[in-house]
Protein backbone atom coordinates (compact mmCIF):
# COMPACT_ATOMS: atom_id res chain seq x y z
CA UNK A 1 0.00 0.00 0.00
CA UNK A 2 1.44 3.34 -1.02
CA UNK A 3 1.24 6.43 1.12
CA UNK A 4 -1.61 6.46 3.57
CA UNK A 5 -5.11 5.03 3.62
CA UNK A 6 -8.27 5.97 5.46
CA UNK A 7 -9.57 3.96 8.40
CA UNK A 8 -11.83 6.56 9.99
CA UNK A 9 -11.62 8.60 13.21
CA UNK A 10 -9.13 11.47 13.11
CA UNK A 11 -6.22 12.78 11.07
CA UNK A 12 -2.91 11.44 12.30
CA UNK A 13 0.62 12.02 11.05
CA UNK A 14 3.04 9.33 10.02
CA UNK A 15 4.57 9.22 13.50
CA UNK A 16 1.27 8.55 15.26
CA UNK A 17 1.51 6.11 18.18
CA UNK A 18 -0.85 3.24 18.89
CA UNK A 19 -2.10 5.02 21.97
CA UNK A 20 -2.85 8.17 19.98
CA UNK A 21 -4.89 6.24 17.42
CA UNK A 22 -6.92 4.31 19.99
CA UNK A 23 -7.34 7.03 22.63
CA UNK A 24 -10.08 8.86 20.81
CA UNK A 25 -12.88 11.05 22.13
CA UNK A 26 -16.06 9.06 21.57
CA UNK A 27 -18.37 11.97 22.25
CA UNK A 28 -16.85 13.97 19.39
CA UNK A 29 -16.16 11.06 17.05
CA UNK A 30 -19.22 11.41 14.86
CA UNK A 31 -18.20 14.76 13.42
CA UNK A 32 -14.56 13.91 12.81
CA UNK A 33 -12.93 13.12 9.45
CA UNK A 34 -11.19 9.84 8.89
CA UNK A 35 -7.67 9.22 10.08
CA UNK A 36 -4.72 8.26 7.92
CA UNK A 37 -2.45 5.42 8.93
CA UNK A 38 0.68 4.15 7.23
CA UNK A 39 1.10 0.50 6.41
CA UNK A 40 4.11 0.12 8.71
CA UNK A 41 6.06 2.24 11.14
CA UNK A 42 9.64 1.73 12.21
CA UNK A 43 10.73 1.50 15.83
CA UNK A 44 11.95 5.09 15.66
CA UNK A 45 8.48 6.26 14.69
CA UNK A 46 6.84 4.70 17.73
CA UNK A 47 6.34 7.35 20.38
CA UNK A 48 7.46 6.94 23.96
CA UNK A 49 3.84 7.16 25.04
CA UNK A 50 3.22 3.89 23.21
CA UNK A 51 5.86 2.20 25.33
CA UNK A 52 5.20 3.88 28.66
CA UNK A 53 2.77 1.28 29.92
CA UNK A 54 5.34 -1.48 29.34
CA UNK A 55 7.95 0.38 31.35
CA UNK A 56 5.66 1.31 34.24
CA UNK A 57 6.52 -1.79 36.22
CA UNK A 58 10.26 -1.28 35.93
CA UNK A 59 10.74 -4.76 34.50
CA UNK A 60 11.60 -3.68 30.94
CA UNK A 61 14.45 -1.22 31.20
CA UNK A 62 15.70 -1.62 27.65
CA UNK A 63 13.48 0.17 25.12
CA UNK A 64 15.37 -1.35 22.19
CA UNK A 65 14.23 -4.79 23.32
CA UNK A 66 10.63 -3.72 22.78
CA UNK A 67 11.06 -2.69 19.15
CA UNK A 68 11.08 -5.56 16.71
CA UNK A 69 13.71 -5.09 14.00
CA UNK A 70 11.36 -6.49 11.39
CA UNK A 71 8.00 -8.12 10.89
CA UNK A 72 9.19 -11.59 11.80
CA UNK A 73 9.62 -12.65 15.40
CA UNK A 74 13.15 -13.29 16.59
CA UNK A 75 12.15 -16.21 18.76
CA UNK A 76 13.58 -18.76 16.37
CA UNK A 77 16.83 -16.87 15.96
CA UNK A 78 19.85 -16.56 18.31
CA UNK A 79 19.41 -13.90 20.94
CA UNK A 80 21.74 -12.03 23.24
CA UNK A 81 22.25 -12.98 26.85
CA UNK A 82 20.97 -9.65 28.14
CA UNK A 83 18.57 -9.95 31.08
CA UNK A 84 15.51 -9.02 29.05
CA UNK A 85 16.35 -11.13 26.00
CA UNK A 86 15.24 -14.67 25.39
CA UNK A 87 17.47 -17.65 24.87
CA UNK A 88 15.69 -19.93 22.41
CA UNK A 89 13.78 -22.50 24.42
CA UNK A 90 13.51 -26.02 22.99
CA UNK A 91 9.74 -25.71 23.22
CA UNK A 92 9.62 -22.88 20.69
CA UNK A 93 10.76 -24.93 17.69
CA UNK A 94 8.58 -27.86 18.79
CA UNK A 95 5.60 -25.52 19.13
CA UNK A 96 6.02 -24.09 15.64
CA UNK A 97 6.30 -27.58 14.16
CA UNK A 98 3.14 -28.66 15.96
CA UNK A 99 1.28 -25.50 14.94
CA UNK A 100 2.14 -25.97 11.28
CA UNK A 101 1.00 -29.59 11.41
CA UNK A 102 -2.43 -28.36 12.46
CA UNK A 103 -2.90 -26.21 9.34
CA UNK A 104 -6.04 -26.80 7.28
CA UNK A 105 -6.03 -26.17 3.52
CA UNK A 106 -8.91 -25.33 1.20
CA UNK A 107 -8.11 -25.53 -2.49
CA UNK A 108 -4.42 -25.29 -1.75
CA UNK A 109 -4.65 -22.26 0.53
CA UNK A 110 -4.29 -22.39 4.35
CA UNK A 111 -7.55 -21.26 5.96
CA UNK A 112 -7.11 -22.14 9.63
CA UNK A 113 -5.87 -24.66 12.18
CA UNK A 114 -7.73 -27.66 13.57
CA UNK A 115 -8.62 -27.67 17.25
CA UNK A 116 -6.33 -30.59 18.11
CA UNK A 117 -3.96 -32.96 16.33
CA UNK A 118 -4.73 -35.77 18.75
CA UNK A 119 -4.71 -39.21 17.12
CA UNK A 120 -7.00 -40.82 19.67
CA UNK A 121 -9.97 -42.81 18.44
CA UNK A 122 -12.61 -40.29 19.55
CA UNK A 123 -12.01 -37.24 17.36
CA UNK A 124 -15.45 -35.61 17.90
CA UNK A 125 -15.23 -32.12 16.36
CA UNK A 126 -11.59 -31.48 17.25
CA UNK A 127 -10.65 -31.90 13.58
CA UNK A 128 -12.53 -28.69 12.74
CA UNK A 129 -11.42 -25.06 12.59
CA UNK A 130 -13.02 -23.16 15.46
CA UNK A 131 -13.30 -19.38 15.24
CA UNK A 132 -12.36 -18.76 18.88
CA UNK A 133 -9.64 -21.42 18.85
CA UNK A 134 -7.98 -19.96 15.78
CA UNK A 135 -7.43 -16.52 17.36
CA UNK A 136 -4.16 -17.37 19.18
CA UNK A 137 -2.97 -19.24 16.06
CA UNK A 138 -3.75 -16.17 13.99
CA UNK A 139 -1.87 -13.90 16.37
CA UNK A 140 1.15 -16.21 16.27
CA UNK A 141 1.23 -16.11 12.47
CA UNK A 142 0.77 -12.33 12.42
CA UNK A 143 3.59 -11.85 14.92
CA UNK A 144 5.78 -14.11 12.81
CA UNK A 145 5.14 -12.10 9.64
CA UNK A 146 2.74 -14.62 8.03
CA UNK A 147 -0.55 -12.74 7.60
CA UNK A 148 -1.87 -14.56 4.54
CA UNK A 149 -3.45 -17.43 6.47
CA UNK A 150 -5.25 -14.92 8.70
CA UNK A 151 -6.60 -13.09 5.69
CA UNK A 152 -7.81 -16.37 4.17
CA UNK A 153 -9.51 -17.33 7.43
CA UNK A 154 -11.28 -13.97 7.74
CA UNK A 155 -12.58 -14.20 4.18
CA UNK A 156 -13.65 -17.82 4.45
CA UNK A 157 -15.61 -17.34 7.67
CA UNK A 158 -17.15 -14.21 6.18
CA UNK A 159 -18.37 -16.34 3.28
CA UNK A 160 -19.85 -18.84 5.74
CA UNK A 161 -21.67 -16.04 7.56
CA UNK A 162 -23.73 -15.54 4.41
CA UNK A 163 -25.09 -19.09 4.51
CA UNK A 164 -28.65 -19.69 5.60
CA UNK A 165 -28.52 -20.94 9.17
CA UNK A 166 -31.26 -23.25 10.43
CA UNK A 167 -31.57 -25.41 13.53
CA UNK A 168 -34.53 -27.73 13.13
CA UNK A 169 -37.22 -25.35 11.81
CA UNK A 170 -35.79 -22.17 13.28
CA UNK A 171 -33.66 -19.69 11.34
CA UNK A 172 -30.75 -17.97 13.08
CA UNK A 173 -29.90 -14.29 12.72
CA UNK A 174 -28.26 -13.29 9.46
CA UNK A 175 -25.13 -12.00 11.19
CA UNK A 176 -24.33 -15.15 13.19
CA UNK A 177 -20.81 -16.47 12.63
CA UNK A 178 -20.12 -20.21 12.72
CA UNK A 179 -18.66 -21.87 15.78
CA UNK A 180 -16.47 -23.95 13.47
CA UNK A 181 -16.07 -25.33 9.98
CA UNK A 182 -14.56 -28.41 8.40
CA UNK A 183 -12.90 -28.91 5.01
CA UNK A 184 -13.90 -32.08 3.19
CA UNK A 185 -11.48 -33.33 0.56
CA UNK A 186 -12.78 -35.54 -2.26
CA UNK A 187 -9.69 -37.34 -3.63
CA UNK A 188 -11.67 -38.85 -6.51
CA UNK A 189 -13.12 -35.63 -7.85
CA UNK A 190 -10.21 -33.61 -6.49
CA UNK A 191 -12.54 -31.06 -4.97
CA UNK A 192 -12.81 -29.38 -1.58
CA UNK A 193 -16.02 -28.43 0.18
CA UNK A 194 -16.94 -26.85 3.51
CA UNK A 195 -19.27 -27.85 6.31
CA UNK A 196 -20.04 -25.17 8.89
CA UNK A 197 -21.47 -25.61 12.39
CA UNK A 198 -23.60 -22.73 13.71
CA UNK A 199 -24.65 -24.69 16.79
CA UNK A 200 -26.88 -27.24 15.11
CA UNK A 201 -24.47 -30.11 15.84
CA UNK A 202 -22.87 -28.72 19.01
CA UNK A 203 -23.42 -30.35 22.40
CA UNK A 204 -26.46 -28.57 23.80
CA UNK A 205 -27.28 -27.01 20.39
CA UNK A 206 -26.16 -23.53 21.46
CA UNK A 207 -25.04 -20.98 18.87
CA UNK A 208 -21.76 -19.19 19.70
CA UNK A 209 -22.25 -15.56 20.64
CA UNK A 210 -18.50 -14.94 20.85
CA UNK A 211 -17.56 -16.00 17.28
CA UNK A 212 -18.69 -12.73 15.72
CA UNK A 213 -16.87 -10.70 18.35
CA UNK A 214 -13.63 -12.64 17.90
CA UNK A 215 -13.95 -12.16 14.12
CA UNK A 216 -14.10 -8.36 14.45
CA UNK A 217 -11.26 -8.35 16.99
CA UNK A 218 -9.13 -10.48 14.67
CA UNK A 219 -9.90 -8.24 11.69
CA UNK A 220 -8.54 -5.28 13.65
CA UNK A 221 -5.48 -7.31 14.73
CA UNK A 222 -4.77 -8.13 11.07
CA UNK A 223 -5.16 -4.47 10.12
CA UNK A 224 -2.91 -3.25 12.95
CA UNK A 225 -0.26 -5.86 12.22
CA UNK A 226 -0.03 -5.41 8.45
CA UNK A 227 -1.24 -1.83 7.94
CA UNK A 228 -3.35 -3.29 5.13
CA UNK A 229 -6.63 -1.43 5.39
CA UNK A 230 -7.96 -2.70 2.08
CA UNK A 231 -9.37 -5.92 3.59
CA UNK A 232 -11.42 -4.19 6.30
CA UNK A 233 -12.65 -1.61 3.81
CA UNK A 234 -14.04 -4.12 1.32
CA UNK A 235 -17.84 -4.06 0.99
CA UNK A 236 -17.94 -7.67 2.17
CA UNK A 237 -16.09 -7.01 5.45
CA UNK A 238 -18.04 -3.84 6.08
CA UNK A 239 -21.29 -5.73 5.57
CA UNK A 240 -20.10 -8.60 7.76
CA UNK A 241 -19.38 -6.23 10.64
CA UNK A 242 -22.72 -4.49 10.24
CA UNK A 243 -24.56 -7.82 10.33
CA UNK A 244 -22.81 -8.84 13.55
CA UNK A 245 -23.52 -5.44 15.08
CA UNK A 246 -27.16 -5.54 13.99
CA UNK A 247 -27.59 -8.72 16.03
CA UNK A 248 -26.01 -7.50 19.25
CA UNK A 249 -27.20 -3.87 19.12
CA UNK A 250 -30.85 -4.70 18.45
CA UNK A 251 -33.34 -3.07 20.78
CA UNK A 252 -35.61 -5.14 22.97
CA UNK A 253 -37.11 -5.32 26.43
CA UNK A 254 -33.82 -5.39 28.32
CA UNK A 255 -33.14 -2.51 30.72
CA UNK A 256 -29.37 -3.12 30.78
CA UNK A 257 -26.71 -2.31 28.15
CA UNK A 258 -25.12 -5.73 28.71
CA UNK A 259 -25.87 -8.62 26.36
CA UNK A 260 -28.25 -11.35 27.51
CA UNK A 261 -26.82 -14.79 26.71
CA UNK A 262 -27.57 -18.45 27.26
CA UNK A 263 -25.30 -21.00 28.93
CA UNK A 264 -22.73 -22.55 26.58
CA UNK A 265 -22.50 -19.57 24.21
CA UNK A 266 -18.78 -18.85 24.69
CA UNK A 267 -15.51 -20.59 25.58
CA UNK A 268 -17.45 -22.13 28.46
CA UNK A 269 -19.53 -24.13 26.01
CA UNK A 270 -21.48 -26.33 28.43
CA UNK A 271 -23.94 -25.61 31.19
CA UNK A 272 -21.99 -23.86 33.94
CA UNK A 273 -24.46 -21.40 35.42
CA UNK A 274 -23.39 -18.42 33.31
CA UNK A 275 -26.83 -17.75 31.85
CA UNK A 276 -27.63 -14.03 31.94
CA UNK A 277 -24.84 -11.51 31.48
CA UNK A 278 -21.54 -13.45 31.66
CA UNK A 279 -18.40 -11.35 32.03
CA UNK A 280 -16.66 -13.12 29.12
CA UNK A 281 -19.32 -12.05 26.63
CA UNK A 282 -19.61 -8.51 28.01
CA UNK A 283 -15.85 -7.93 27.76
CA UNK A 284 -15.69 -9.37 24.23
CA UNK A 285 -18.78 -7.34 23.28
CA UNK A 286 -17.13 -4.15 24.51
CA UNK A 287 -13.86 -4.92 22.72
CA UNK A 288 -15.59 -5.83 19.46
CA UNK A 289 -17.59 -2.59 19.55
CA UNK A 290 -14.43 -0.55 19.96
CA UNK A 291 -12.66 -2.46 17.18
CA UNK A 292 -15.66 -2.02 14.86
CA UNK A 293 -15.69 1.68 15.65
CA UNK A 294 -12.15 1.96 14.29
CA UNK A 295 -12.87 -0.15 11.20
CA UNK A 296 -16.30 0.97 10.01
CA UNK A 297 -16.48 3.42 7.14
CA UNK A 298 -18.37 6.64 7.75
CA UNK A 299 -20.61 6.14 4.77
CA UNK A 300 -24.40 6.22 4.93
CA UNK A 301 -24.69 2.67 6.29
CA UNK A 302 -21.65 2.76 8.55
CA UNK A 303 -22.40 6.07 10.24
CA UNK A 304 -25.69 4.79 11.65
CA UNK A 305 -23.84 1.95 13.38
CA UNK A 306 -21.10 4.28 14.59
CA UNK A 307 -23.72 6.40 16.36
CA UNK A 308 -25.27 3.33 17.99
CA UNK A 309 -21.86 2.00 19.05
CA UNK A 310 -20.87 5.27 20.69
CA UNK A 311 -24.04 5.36 22.77
CA UNK A 312 -23.75 1.69 23.73
CA UNK A 313 -20.09 1.99 24.75
CA UNK A 314 -20.83 4.82 27.16
CA UNK A 315 -23.70 2.91 28.76
CA UNK A 316 -21.84 -0.42 28.83
CA UNK A 317 -18.68 0.98 30.41
CA UNK A 318 -20.68 2.77 33.09
CA UNK A 319 -22.70 -0.36 33.88
CA UNK A 320 -19.73 -2.73 34.00
CA UNK A 321 -17.39 -0.48 35.96
CA UNK A 322 -20.03 0.25 38.58
CA UNK A 323 -22.06 -2.94 38.96
CA UNK A 324 -19.66 -5.76 37.99
CA UNK A 325 -16.65 -4.46 39.91
CA UNK A 326 -15.80 -6.08 43.24
CA UNK A 327 -13.04 -5.18 45.66
CA UNK A 328 -12.68 -5.24 49.44
CA UNK A 329 -14.65 -2.03 49.95
CA UNK A 330 -17.43 -3.00 47.57
CA UNK A 331 -17.68 -6.46 49.12
CA UNK A 332 -18.11 -4.83 52.50
CA UNK A 333 -20.81 -2.55 51.05
CA UNK A 334 -22.73 -5.51 49.59
CA UNK A 335 -22.39 -7.34 52.91
CA UNK A 336 -24.28 -4.42 54.52
CA UNK A 337 -26.86 -3.98 51.76
CA UNK A 338 -30.50 -3.36 52.57
CA UNK A 339 -33.02 -5.17 50.38
CA UNK A 340 -36.43 -4.38 48.91
CA UNK A 341 -35.35 -0.85 48.01
CA UNK A 342 -37.55 1.05 45.60
CA UNK A 343 -37.12 4.23 43.49
CA UNK A 344 -34.15 5.87 41.80
CA UNK A 345 -32.40 6.39 45.13
CA UNK A 346 -31.92 2.65 45.72
CA UNK A 347 -28.35 1.66 46.58
CA UNK A 348 -28.90 -2.07 46.11
CA UNK A 349 -30.16 -1.61 42.55
CA UNK A 350 -30.32 -5.33 41.71
CA UNK A 351 -31.75 -6.40 45.07
CA UNK A 352 -28.79 -8.67 45.82
CA UNK A 353 -29.43 -10.52 49.08
CA UNK A 354 -26.36 -10.23 51.38
CA UNK A 355 -26.91 -13.79 52.64
CA UNK A 356 -26.27 -14.99 49.08
CA UNK A 357 -22.60 -13.97 49.29
CA UNK A 358 -20.64 -17.26 49.34
CA UNK A 359 -18.30 -17.83 52.28
CA UNK A 360 -15.23 -18.37 50.11
CA UNK A 361 -15.23 -14.85 48.71
CA UNK A 362 -14.54 -13.25 52.12
CA UNK A 363 -11.23 -15.12 52.41
CA UNK A 364 -10.45 -14.87 48.70
CA UNK A 365 -10.71 -11.07 48.48
CA UNK A 366 -7.39 -9.42 49.36
CA UNK A 367 -7.18 -5.95 50.89
CA UNK A 368 -5.43 -4.83 47.73
CA UNK A 369 -7.01 -5.97 44.49
CA UNK A 370 -10.33 -6.59 42.81
CA UNK A 371 -12.02 -8.09 39.75
CA UNK A 372 -15.12 -8.13 37.60
CA UNK A 373 -17.55 -10.73 38.96
CA UNK A 374 -18.93 -13.41 36.69
CA UNK A 375 -22.51 -12.21 36.29
CA UNK A 376 -24.95 -9.60 37.59
CA UNK A 377 -28.72 -9.66 37.15
CA UNK A 378 -31.80 -9.18 39.35
CA UNK A 379 -31.25 -10.77 42.79
CA UNK A 380 -28.22 -12.64 41.44
CA UNK A 381 -24.52 -11.87 41.61
CA UNK A 382 -22.12 -14.61 40.53
CA UNK A 383 -19.01 -13.89 42.60
CA UNK A 384 -16.81 -16.38 40.72
CA UNK A 385 -13.60 -15.20 39.08
CA UNK A 386 -13.44 -15.80 35.31
CA UNK A 387 -10.01 -15.37 33.74
CA UNK A 388 -10.90 -14.68 30.11
CA UNK A 389 -13.42 -11.95 30.91
CA UNK A 390 -11.08 -10.12 33.28
CA UNK A 391 -8.09 -10.32 30.94
CA UNK A 392 -10.11 -9.08 27.95
CA UNK A 393 -11.53 -6.31 30.14
CA UNK A 394 -7.96 -5.11 30.71
CA UNK A 395 -6.96 -5.41 27.05
CA UNK A 396 -10.07 -3.57 25.83
CA UNK A 397 -9.80 -0.90 28.55
CA UNK A 398 -13.24 -1.82 29.80
CA UNK A 399 -11.47 -1.51 33.13
CA UNK A 400 -10.04 1.80 34.26
CA UNK A 401 -6.24 1.85 34.72
CA UNK A 402 -6.81 1.58 38.47
CA UNK A 403 -9.05 -1.45 38.05
CA UNK A 404 -6.53 -3.09 35.71
CA UNK A 405 -3.84 -2.75 38.35
CA UNK A 406 -6.21 -4.12 40.99
CA UNK A 407 -6.88 -7.23 38.88
CA UNK A 408 -3.14 -7.86 38.59
CA UNK A 409 -2.79 -7.32 42.35
CA UNK A 410 -5.44 -9.98 42.87
CA UNK A 411 -3.66 -12.46 40.61
CA UNK A 412 -0.40 -11.93 42.49
CA UNK A 413 -2.11 -12.18 45.89
CA UNK A 414 -4.02 -15.32 44.94
CA UNK A 415 -1.38 -16.97 42.78
CA UNK A 416 -1.81 -20.44 44.28
CA UNK A 417 -5.55 -20.39 43.69
CA UNK A 418 -5.63 -18.80 40.21
CA UNK A 419 -2.37 -20.11 38.71
CA UNK A 420 -0.99 -22.89 40.87
CA UNK A 421 1.27 -25.23 38.89
CA UNK A 422 -0.20 -24.54 35.43
CA UNK A 423 -1.61 -21.24 34.15
CA UNK A 424 -4.49 -20.40 34.24
CA UNK A 425 -7.73 -21.22 36.09
CA UNK A 426 -10.62 -20.61 33.71
CA UNK A 427 -12.79 -19.86 36.74
CA UNK A 428 -12.50 -19.95 40.51
CA UNK A 429 -13.66 -21.63 42.62
CA UNK A 430 -15.07 -24.91 41.36
CA UNK A 431 -18.67 -25.76 42.14
CA UNK A 432 -19.30 -29.16 43.71
CA UNK A 433 -21.72 -31.46 45.50
CA UNK A 434 -25.37 -30.41 45.43
CA UNK A 435 -24.58 -27.09 43.74
CA UNK A 436 -22.73 -28.94 40.96
CA UNK A 437 -25.75 -31.17 40.36
CA UNK A 438 -28.11 -28.19 40.09
CA UNK A 439 -25.89 -25.80 38.14
CA UNK A 440 -24.31 -28.20 35.64
CA UNK A 441 -27.08 -30.79 35.43
CA UNK A 442 -24.68 -33.44 36.80
CA UNK A 443 -22.29 -32.87 33.88
CA UNK A 444 -19.63 -35.63 34.12
CA UNK A 445 -17.12 -33.56 32.19
CA UNK A 446 -17.46 -30.49 34.41
CA UNK A 447 -16.77 -32.20 37.72
CA UNK A 448 -14.98 -30.11 40.35
CA UNK A 449 -11.61 -28.68 39.34
CA UNK A 450 -11.93 -30.11 35.83
CA UNK A 451 -12.59 -28.71 32.36
CA UNK A 452 -14.64 -25.51 32.68
CA UNK A 453 -15.36 -26.08 36.37
CA UNK A 454 -12.10 -24.77 37.79
CA UNK A 455 -9.78 -26.47 35.30
CA UNK A 456 -6.49 -24.85 34.21
CA UNK A 457 -6.19 -23.86 30.56
CA UNK A 458 -2.75 -23.17 29.03
CA UNK A 459 -4.32 -21.15 26.18
CA UNK A 460 -5.15 -18.40 28.68
CA UNK A 461 -1.41 -17.78 29.06
CA UNK A 462 -1.38 -15.40 26.09
CA UNK A 463 -4.19 -13.27 27.53
CA UNK A 464 -2.52 -13.17 30.93
CA UNK A 465 0.78 -12.18 29.32
CA UNK A 466 -0.86 -9.41 27.29
CA UNK A 467 -2.60 -8.08 30.41
CA UNK A 468 0.69 -8.21 32.33
CA UNK A 469 2.53 -6.24 29.68
CA UNK A 470 -0.22 -3.64 29.39
CA UNK A 471 -0.21 -3.06 33.15
CA UNK A 472 3.58 -2.95 33.40
CA UNK A 473 3.86 -6.29 35.23
CA UNK A 474 5.96 -8.47 32.86
CA UNK A 475 7.46 -10.35 35.81
CA UNK A 476 4.08 -12.04 36.38
CA UNK A 477 4.04 -13.24 32.78
CA UNK A 478 7.60 -14.55 33.04
CA UNK A 479 6.69 -16.54 36.11
CA UNK A 480 3.65 -18.03 34.37
CA UNK A 481 5.63 -18.88 31.22
CA UNK A 482 8.30 -20.61 33.31
CA UNK A 483 5.61 -22.82 34.83
CA UNK A 484 4.27 -23.63 31.37
CA UNK A 485 7.67 -24.52 29.98
CA UNK A 486 8.29 -26.96 32.79
CA UNK A 487 5.46 -29.24 31.70
CA UNK A 488 3.49 -28.38 28.59
CA UNK A 489 5.75 -29.99 25.96
CA UNK A 490 6.50 -33.00 28.19
CA UNK A 491 2.75 -33.53 28.60
CA UNK A 492 2.16 -33.28 24.82
CA UNK A 493 0.34 -29.92 24.85
CA UNK A 494 -2.88 -30.90 26.68
CA UNK A 495 -6.11 -28.98 26.26
CA UNK A 496 -6.53 -28.43 30.01
CA UNK A 497 -5.34 -29.59 33.44
CA UNK A 498 -7.31 -30.78 36.47
CA UNK A 499 -7.01 -30.30 40.22
CA UNK A 500 -6.89 -27.33 42.57
CA UNK A 501 -3.28 -26.63 41.57
CA UNK A 502 -3.57 -27.77 37.95
CA UNK A 503 -1.23 -30.70 38.63
CA UNK A 504 -2.98 -33.36 36.53
CA UNK A 505 -3.59 -33.63 32.80
CA UNK A 506 -7.32 -33.24 32.23
CA UNK A 507 -9.23 -36.50 32.36
CA UNK A 508 -10.76 -35.90 28.91
CA UNK A 509 -8.16 -33.42 27.62
CA UNK A 510 -7.03 -33.84 24.03
CA UNK A 511 -3.29 -33.89 23.37
CA UNK A 512 -1.61 -31.54 20.90
CA UNK A 513 -4.36 -28.99 21.45
CA UNK A 514 -3.62 -26.25 18.93
CA UNK A 515 -4.55 -23.26 21.01
CA UNK A 516 -2.41 -24.50 23.90
CA UNK A 517 0.48 -24.51 21.45
CA UNK A 518 -0.34 -21.14 19.89
CA UNK A 519 -1.09 -19.51 23.24
CA UNK A 520 2.41 -20.35 24.41
CA UNK A 521 4.00 -18.97 21.23
CA UNK A 522 2.01 -15.73 21.41
CA UNK A 523 2.97 -15.25 25.06
CA UNK A 524 6.66 -15.79 24.27
CA UNK A 525 6.66 -13.46 21.27
CA UNK A 526 4.76 -10.75 23.09
CA UNK A 527 7.11 -10.81 26.05
CA UNK A 528 10.10 -10.73 23.69
CA UNK A 529 8.66 -7.83 21.69
CA UNK A 530 5.90 -6.00 23.62
CA UNK A 531 5.10 -3.81 20.61
CA UNK A 532 3.05 -6.82 19.42
CA UNK A 533 0.58 -5.88 22.13
CA UNK A 534 -0.83 -3.19 19.85
CA UNK A 535 -2.61 -5.86 17.79
CA UNK A 536 -4.80 -6.96 20.67
CA UNK A 537 -4.87 -4.02 23.07
CA UNK A 538 -6.89 -0.80 23.09
CA UNK A 539 -5.96 2.30 25.04
CA UNK A 540 -8.41 3.83 27.49
CA UNK A 541 -10.97 6.26 26.13
CA UNK A 542 -10.66 9.37 28.29
CA UNK A 543 -14.35 10.15 27.93
CA UNK A 544 -15.31 7.01 29.84
CA UNK A 545 -13.61 7.78 33.16
CA UNK A 546 -15.86 10.68 34.30
CA UNK A 547 -18.81 8.28 34.14
CA UNK A 548 -17.52 6.22 37.06
CA UNK A 549 -19.78 6.63 40.07
CA UNK A 550 -17.70 5.01 42.85
CA UNK A 551 -14.33 6.65 42.40
CA UNK A 552 -12.95 4.94 45.51
CA UNK A 553 -14.33 1.47 44.92
CA UNK A 554 -11.05 0.07 43.63
CA UNK A 555 -8.60 1.93 45.84
CA UNK A 556 -6.48 -0.02 48.27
Amino acid sequence: MDGTREIGLQNVGSNCSISQMEDYDLSRLLDKPKLNMERQRSCDERSLSELSSFLAGGGLENIEMMCSPGRRSALDTPTSSARNSFEPHPMVAEAWDALRRSLVFFRGQPVGTIAAHDHSEEILNYDQVFVRDFVPSALAFLMNGEPEIVKNFLLKTLQLQGWEKRIDRFKLGEGAMPASFKVLHDPTRKTDSLIADFGETAIGRVAPVDSGFWWIILLRAYTKSTGDLSLAETPECQKGMRLILALCLSEGFDTFPTLLCADGCSMIDRRMGIYGYPIEIQALFFMALRCALALLKHDAEGKEFVERIVKRLHALSYHMRNYFWLDFQQLNDIYRYKTEEYSHTAVNKFNVIPDSIPEWVFDFMPTRGGYFVGNVSPAMMDFRWFALGNCVAILSSLTTPEQSIAIMDLIESRWEELVGEMPLKICYPAIESHEWRIVTGCDPKNTRWSYHNGGSWPVLLWMLTAACIKTGRPQIARRAIDLTESRLLKDSWPEYYDGKQGRYIGKQAKKFQTWSIAGYLVAKMMLEDPSHLGMISLEEDKQMKPLIKRSNSWTC
